[in-house]
């Protein structure tokens, strides 16, 4: 009888579309290809557990879409789902067109994330570094390393220039929800057009005259990470997989630390590597 109650109200609040070229659709499509917001400020997701992530970490939703093969999660999820939300049902054919996963769970949602501001991540660097990511481009190391920071308590994470889009959608799978709660910095947190990132140099100026350390991370010279301080008021500045940090950024910095490994390791996975440090700093401020 239940499953029955939960079939009607479902069918009642689904609204069916068949065309492509729906405003909302376009939308989604948009979003998911050029991993940017929208033009009114929505991320695209997809899949049952960020979209549940999503609602948990209290973003405001702007429409669901249902593939018509997953009716029976549609279900499940639409009592969670504000009744003034737009919930969409679209053929198979059409989702997949539109949804840019290998193994699609037959659900997707534009929803608006919160927004930040630099002055925003200062105000929280009692709770740990901030974190300065400088042209990182796998979607994998980007989702990690917010997953990373929101577990040990970073302050927040600036995405400088050339770095992968947050709005991508398997940073958004890797970072588990935490792209949703963790305050993030970005050209749009400016008021500029695009997301592609801050310029490290105007953002190192501002850093320093507010007394944040610059502390640079080496695969191979440097502080070692056991001797460093990170306990004051900092910035963790991480670079591209393969180059690291320039040498412009690299002038900037106060100081630059390296984790120890092994000689017959050149260098540790970006998002590995930064979990470690950002453990390191959580352990010494809790011992302080």
């Amino acid at each position: 009888m239940q499953k029955q109650s939960n079939a009607a109200f479902g069918a009642g609040r689904l609204r069916r579309i068949e065309g492509r070229h729906n405003p909302l659709v376009k939308q989604l499509r948009q979003a998911f290809s050029r991993a940017e917001l929208t033009e009114s400020g929505d991320c695209a997701v997809e899949g049952a557990r960020i979209l549940e992530e999503a609602i948990r970490s209290g973003l405001r939703l702007s429409a669901v879409f249902f593939r018509d093969s997953a009716q029976e999660r549609a279900e499940r999820l639409l009592p969670q789902i504000g009744a003034q939300v737009e919930t969409l049902l679209l053929p198979d054919k059409l989702f997949d067109s539109v949804v840019p996963s290998e193994s699609p769970q037959g659900v997707a949602a534009l929803v608006r994330l919160k927004e930040f501001s630099l002055d925003d991540l200062l105000e929280r660097t009692q709770l740990g570094p901030i974190v300065v990511l400088a042209g990182l481009q796998d979607p994998g190391n980007l989702g990690t390393i917010l997953r990373s920071a929101e577990a040990f308590g970073s302050a927040g994470v600036v995405l400088g220039e050339g770095t992968v889009s947050p709005f991508n959608s398997k940073v958004i799978r890797a970072s588990a929800g935490s792209v949703f709660r963790l305050p993030m910095v970005y050209e749009r947190s400016l008021g500029n057009a695009k997301s592609g990132g801050l310029k490290v140099g105007e953002l190192s100026r501002r850093l320093r005259t507010v007394n944040v350390r610059l502390i640079a991370t080496s695969s191979h010279k440097g502080t070692s990470l056991e001797q460093a301080n990170l306990q004051g008021p900092s910035a963790i500045f991480f670079g591209n997989e393969g180059a690291g940090l320039s040498r412009e950024v690299m002038a900037e910095m106060d100081e630059s630390i390296a984790i120890p490994h092994t000689a017959q390791v050149e260098s540790l996975n970006a998002g590995v590597a930064a979990s470690i440090v950002l453990y390191e700093a959580a352990k010494q401020r809790k011992a302080a």
